[in-house]
């Protein structure tokens, strides 16, 4: 059997996820809603203390719907240099809103009020303004690391002095409020919109969701239907998603403990060296220069285990829905076999 870490976006719908979605009650929702599309809807939107939320195919496609209803083409986007926005969304603000991103960089990917205060743009005729900042929280470029509450705090200040609204790509937000106990509903009040995804940790086939006030949710509709993302029976992907609202937001814990598990047996392998994890993602650092990651990811694979580069020396794993303790011992055991033979 293949254990697959490359992402928590390979889980599959449980028996009764799948059940879930046979028996969901469905509509158009373009035309005139999808009833249980519209039950997610409103489940999200209150958990996140929002007004109104949007159930979309995709993160990134929810995220840039976000900058488009934000921002204004010719204007700057500030958010920190290993975003996912900024790295790995085909550079969609610019292409599709015209926006310029100016990333921030740090040395672990968390932001703070003092550098975003730097990078938002003075007034003046001849520099181009800034017109949002867009937060992450969990990084997943960072290892999966929590914004701490009080920094978003201080930054959701910030933006309110210059008057900016606040974006926050919250695809695993799930994750900071398992591991910190703080609810979506605090996270969510320091951003203007919210964007987390069902997909990920939650184990849902597919779909994101995008949360914030009403009028500025009627824009977003309209964005959305732009970018071809409206859907007619989006209830049968809608009742998946409502499904893991219910039964595996608890669980997320599970997820978070096996990733210190794989991350401590991996610390014991000679020329590995671990990020130590926060959530559920584990960066895997190899030391020799003369160690091939591709060599290694190679080897793992031919034994069954599945893991993704994520720089020059460093691999990611990710725990999940579908990943259990006699997976991460394996994953262990075969990662040091390959370091071993690539030496």
């Amino acid at each position: 059997m293949v254990v697959d870490l490359r992402s928590d976006t390979v889980t599959r719908p449980t028996p009764e996820m799948r059940e879930a979605m046979v028996r969901a009650e469905v509509g158009d929702d373009v035309l005139d809603h999808d009833p249980t599309t519209l039950a997610l809807e409103e489940k999200v939107a209150a958990l996140l203390g929002k007004e109104s939320a949007l159930f979309f195919p995709s993160g990134v496609q929810a995220n840039q719907t976000a900058l488009a209803v934000h921002g204004r083409a010719g204007t700057e986007v500030v958010l920190e240099a290993g975003a996912h926005i900024f790295n790995y969304e085909e550079g969609a603000g610019a292409a599709l809103s015209g926006l310029q991103l100016r990333p921030v960089h740090t040395d672990d990917g968390l932001l703070t009020a003092d550098l975003v205060r730097e990078a938002i743009r003075p007034d003046s005729p001849y520099i181009h303004p800034t017109s949002l900042i867009a937060l992450e929280n969990t990084h997943n470029g960072a290892g999966g690391k929590i914004l701490p509450f009080t920094t978003m705090q201080a930054i959701r200040d910030v933006a309110r002095e210059w008057r900016l609204p606040v974006h926050l790509d919250g695809a695993r937000l799930w994750h900071a409020c398992a591991e910190t106990g703080l609810s979506p509903r605090e996270y969510g009040s320091l951003a203007d919109t919210v964007m987390v995804c069902l997909s990920k940790g939650l184990g849902a086939p597919v779909g994101s969701l995008l949360a914030g006030p009403g009028d500025l949710m009627k824009k977003a509709w309209r964005v959305r239907r732009r970018l071809g993302g409206g859907m007619r029976q989006s209830g049968f992907l809608a009742a998946a998603g409502i499904y893991a609202m219910d039964h595996h937001l608890e669980r997320l814990a599970e997820d978070h403990a096996r990733a210190r598990f794989l991350a401590e047996g991996s610390a014991e392998i000679p020329g590995v060296s671990v990020v130590p994890p926060e959530t559920n993602i584990v960066m895997l650092d190899l030391e020799d220069p003369a160690v091939s990651v591709d060599s290694v990811l190679a080897a793992m694979v031919a034994e069954g285990v599945l893991m993704v580069r994520f720089g020059p020396r460093r691999l990611r794993a990710v725990t999940h829905l579908d990943l259990d303790d006699e997976g991460v011992e394996r994953a262990v055991a075969v990662l040091s076999r390959a370091v071993e033979e690539s030496a």
